[in-house]
């Protein structure tokens, strides 16, 4: 392998600071071209003196001065703001654009990455939830690569290598149920948010663990895998599988299953798109087959956990609803992480904005932006 620049937009996330991992692992086949932040100057300040990118941008306009003068000792570029993110991931200094930011916030960015014909490493679902068709268009017309980062999309991918000219019968992507798979459903309301930040399994940010509480982010997901892999809504399916060993699965038409497995740590997912095709060495923990197992697989509960019928339905419409009910989700997770709301206010708010927003089939992307402004006025209204 030649070595790879590497643009991380969202650095200091989970994501972000995991990829780092890979660079500090690797540091002969990658290195930082760019580094950004939300406002977590303090940590995004700490990357840059270690990994001395190219540049760096802190998109909270107000912590520029902060990063601009503690970075001033280092031959880094500084820059600050929304559309600052855009231009970065557009350089052509830059080998692969890791996207990980959180939200809709990471669907522009993105977007300028594969105009600019880079490689994406997607961890930002959102970005195809909202704008699928726009992205999946600007990826073919500039011949740009999309390579998943999401855990449960990796497996696919990776299970789909070597099989490009097999049909898929079913994709079926694996849930751990979060931290609430066995709470009555009634009690669902009195859950707390620290309750919900307690996911048995992954260590991910707020908003995303709270999504995997209220299985949304597995909406989210199947919407993305749609985009993705190129198939409808009745070739997803969802098993909850608690143990999170197994990370999805693909049925062939000849009835044949592949699966890709391993224990939940997003360091595999992140090295994989970073070194792909190759399999690089990386250290940790293994499977253990020496001592009996058993792994369960159990239909998810829509009653108890609306959010995924949600997203099915939003599949179903089409148009701007996906991207209305990632808008209302945002809104209405952060509400929930406020205090505002109780958990199983989200669902409502979701669904009663999808029935509210103005419908428009073939969007294009200053509609998203419309939409997605509109979405969390009538989300806000409804909280």
């Amino acid at each position: 392998m030649t070595k790879k620049r590497i643009s991380i937009l969202g650095s200091t996330g989970s994501i972000g600071t995991q990829a780092l991992d890979i660079l500090r692992l690797h540091p002969d086949l990658f290195e930082a071209e760019v580094l950004t932040a939300h406002e977590n100057a303090a940590l995004l300040i700490r990357q840059a003196v270690e990994f001395q990118p190219n540049a760096v941008v802190i998109a909270d306009e107000s912590r520029y001065n902060e990063v601009a003068e503690a970075l001033a000792a280092h031959p880094v570029k500084v820059y600050a703001g929304s559309k600052a993110l855009s231009e970065v991931a557009a350089w052509d200094t830059a080998h692969m654009v890791i996207s990980a930011l959180v939200g809709f916030a990471g669907l522009a960015p993105t977007l300028a990455a594969l105009n600019a014909g880079k490689t994406v490493a997607l961890a930002n679902k959102e970005t195809l939830v909202a704008g699928g068709q726009i992205v999946v268009d600007t990826a073919v017309a500039k011949k740009a690569a999309v390579i998943p980062i999401d855990s449960e999309h990796s497996a696919i991918f990776q299970c789909l290598t070597g099989e490009q000219r097999n049909e898929i019968e079913k994709i079926y992507l694996t849930a751990s149920g979060g931290p609430f798979l066995h709470t009555p459903a009634e009690m669902l309301e009195k859950v707390t948010k620290e309750q919900a930040l307690r996911h048995p399994n992954w260590t991910m940010g707020a908003k995303v663990t709270i999504d995997s509480a209220g299985m949304m982010n597995k909406g989210l997901e199947v919407i993305e895998a749609c985009w993705l892999f190129n198939l409808p809504a009745e070739k997803i399916d969802v098993v909850v599988h608690p143990q999170s060993i197994v990370h999805s699965m693909v049925q062939f038409t000849d009835g044949a299953i592949k699966a890709q497995l391993g224990l939940p740590d997003m360091k595999l997912p992140i090295q994989y798109a970073l070194g792909f095709p190759q399999r690089l060495p990386l250290p940790g923990e293994r499977v253990d087959f020496s001592t009996a197992k058993s792994w369960d697989f159990l239909p998810p509960d829509t009653n108890k956990f609306p959010c995924l019928a949600l997203a099915y339905e939003a599949l179903h419409r089409g148009g701007n609803i996906a991207c209305a009910m990632n808008a209302a989700n945002e809104v209405a997770v952060n509400a929930f992480l406020h205090d505002q709301i109780k958990f199983t206010a989200i669902p409502v708010i979701i669904e009663k904005t999808m029935q509210q927003i103005a419908f428009i089939a073939q969007p294009s992307f200053n509609d998203l932006l419309q939409t997605n402004t509109e979405a969390r006025i009538i989300a806000q209204q409804n909280i």
